[in-house]
C-alpha cells in the first residue's frame, strides 16, 4: 500500500477514487504545527531566529493517524498543495511522523490525468520553497503580531497588519537605493556671528 498526503478531506476522497485500492488518501487538514502563540516561546532570537514549532491544537490525532498508515505503508508521498504553504505542510507532516525521505509530488488539478502525471514526477521537499514560507512566517511573528497589537490600540481593534515581509522589504530596499544613489560632496558650514 502507498500512502499519498493531501491538504482537504474533499481531495482525498475524489483522489482515492482515481487511485484505487493500492493507494492510501489522508488529509493533513491543513498545517500540523505552527509557532507558539507567544512571541517570547516562539522563535529563538539568539540563537539565529531558530523557529521553535510545537503541534497545532487538535491536529495530535491527524499525527497519530498519519504515523500509524506510514508504519505500513510502503512507500509516503506528500501531495500537498503546489505553493510555499504547501511546501511547508508537506515538510511539517513529515517532521512530525517523522518521515524519512518521503517522497513529494505536485499537481495543479484534480483530475486522474494530473495526478497520475505527478506520480511519475516524483521529488523530494523543495527546501527553498519552505524556508521562504518559514522567513515569512518568522517575519509576521516578529513584526506583524506587534504591528498588529500598536494598530488595535490606534486604529480599530481586530485589525491585523497581515503579511509585513512586502512593505518591510520595500522600505529596506528604498533606503539601500537612497544609500546607493547618495554622492557624497564637500561642503562647509559658515557662521557669521553679528559684531
Amino acid at each position: 500500500m502507498k500512502l499519498l498526503i493531501v491538504e482537504s478531506p474533499s481531495k482525498a476522497k475524489t483522489i482515492e477514487k482515481y487511485l484505487g485500492k493500492d493507494f492510501r488518501v489522508v488529509a493533513s487538514v491543513g498545517h500540523v504545527r505552527d509557532l507558539p502563540k507567544s512571541n517570547k516561546q516562539a522563535i529563538d532570537i539568539p540563537g539565529g531566529f531558530i523557529p521553535k514549532y510545537e503541534v497545532s491544537k487538535g491536529k495530535e490525532k491527524v499525527i497519530a493517524e498519519i504515523k500509524r498508515l506510514a508504519k505500513s505503508a510502503d512507500e509516503v508521498i506528500l501531495a500537498t498543495d503546489p505553493d510555499r504553504e504547501g511546501e511547508a505542510i508537506a515538510w511539517h507532516v513529515a517532521e512530525a511522523v517523522k518521515l524519512r525521505n518521503p517522497k513529494r509530488i505536485v499537481f495543479h488539478e484534480i483530475t486522474k490525468e494530473a495526478v497520475e502525471e505527478a506520480l511519475k514526477k516524483p521529488r523530494s521537499i523543495d527546501e527553498h520553497l519552505r524556508e521562504a514560507q518559514e522567513a515569512r512566517r518568522v517575519l509576521d511573528r516578529l513584526v506583524g503580531y506587534d504591528l498588529s497589537g500598536l494598530i488595535w490600540k490606534k486604529v480599530r481593534y481586530g485589525l491585523s497588519a497581515g503579511r509585513v515581509q512586502s512593505p518591510a522589504l520595500r522600505i529596506i530596499m528604498e533606503r539601500e537605493r537612497e544609500i546607493r544613489a547618495f554622492t557624497p560632496e564637500t561642503f562647509w558650514k559658515i557662521r557669521l556671528s553679528p559684531r
